[in-house]
């Protein structure tokens, strides 16, 4: 009983129900993303799920389980084509591919990530302890507990699997997954924000990753499920990348002021990766030790601001002042800036927050 149509608007609307009937209206134009999962049975037997996102709050998603291959293929492409302002039968727009990540440097990259070097540093020390403790009996723990990280790696892997990333007219094409195959379109302008993040071990083989904030997908993230823009990539890549999403930003060009002295009696380790810097479209933040992070959000995508001052900070005179996003995986942080400093970066970024929003595109990107 579930039947979807475009009604005299233009938008989407899906009903279903057995004894009760349910409504819902998408406003396509304020489409966030269009995603076509195709898990492993559905692989097999020729059907894909089509989920489709919107700003707004927890109730902003239709997802359509399941359609054929080439429906939920052709339904994507009209329902793009209708959010941009198009003529609903233009067809899909054809892609350029723009970075793939190879298997190697995948696998390679997922066993020097801080999390997987934590997991095995933990493992090993709890089977020497009880081996220690029990005996050679002891050394059977490994069957269990020596897994973990091992899963945790293939977790990851089956995810970012041949990972692509493709430009075309109606937005930013992400293909990636071994046993659910995903296919999601970010249409331009919805990236909210974007973080960098350049693990220790990463460093002398140049490599980053790229995750990002995209309104509507908060569901997502409440589920762990963290939204990777390059799950690792060279630093020109990413540019590259971060450059579409975001045109005319260049991270690497930023001029950050770094933190006061007094900071470092708060981030001892953390200290000299601290600054804060914008230009006329963005504010960006840097921080962290064992992975550094670059967290970069659009001016006119700026939800509110805050200045918190703990215990400690206030002793030091020092603030922190966060840049609030649509909820993910990215947080724009500018950490243990003086109290006054903090204060004008709380107050400059709210005005530069209104220009932005007032000189805003329209949400007819096309």
């Amino acid at each position: 009983r579930t039947e979807f149509f475009f009604d005299e608007s233009g938008d989407f609307r899906l009903d279903s129900g057995i004894l009760q009937r349910n409504e819902r209206r998408l406003t396509l134009s304020r489409l966030q993303s269009a995603d076509i999962n195709r898990p492993l049975l559905g692989r097999v037997v020729g059907l894909s799920q089509l989920r489709i996102e919107v700003a707004g709050g927890g109730d902003s998603r239709v997802v359509l389980s399941y359609l054929s291959d080439a429906d939920a293929q052709a339904l994507r492409a009209e329902i793009i084509a209708r959010a941009a302002g198009m003529a609903p039968d233009v067809g899909e727009a054809p892609e350029a591919v723009l970075a793939t990540v190879p298997t190697n440097d995948l696998i390679v990259s997922l066993l020097l990530r801080s999390e997987t070097m934590i997991l095995f540093g933990v493992t090993i020390l709890v089977v020497l302890a009880v081996t220690m403790s029990e005996g050679p009996a002891g050394l059977l723990l490994i069957l269990v507990t020596g897994g973990l990280p091992l899963l945790t790696v293939f977790g990851q892997f089956g995810r970012f699997f041949g990972f692509t990333v493709a430009d075309s007219p109606d937005g930013l094409r992400l293909r990636h997954g071994l046993i659910n195959v995903a296919s999601q379109t970010v249409p331009p302008g919805r990236v909210q924000a974007i973080e960098i993040s350049e693990p220790l071990l990463w460093r002398r083989r140049g490599w980053v990753r790229v995750s990002l904030n995209v309104a509507g997908l908060q569901l997502e993230q409440n589920n762990a499920q963290e939204q990777v823009l390059l799950p690792v990539a060279p630093h020109d890549v990413a540019r590259q990348i971060i450059a579409r999403v975001m045109p005319g930003v260049d991270p690497g060009a930023l001029e950050f002021v770094p933190a006061p002295a007094a900071a470092r009696r708060r981030a001892w380790f953390q200290f000299r990766n601290l600054g804060v810097a914008h230009d006329d479209q963005v504010l960006a933040t840097s921080r962290g030790f064992l992975t550094r992070r670059v967290a970069v959000i659009p001016h006119a995508r700026t939800q509110s601001v805050e200045v918190t001052r703990g215990p400690w900070q206030r002793r030091l005179g020092l603030a922190s002042v966060q840049v609030d996003s649509t909820p993910g995986p990215v947080t724009v942080v500018a950490l243990y800036r003086s109290a006054s400093d903090a204060r004008a970066i709380a107050e400059e970024q709210l005005v530069r927050a209104a220009a932005a929003r007032a000189a805003g595109p329209s949400e007819r990107w096309m």
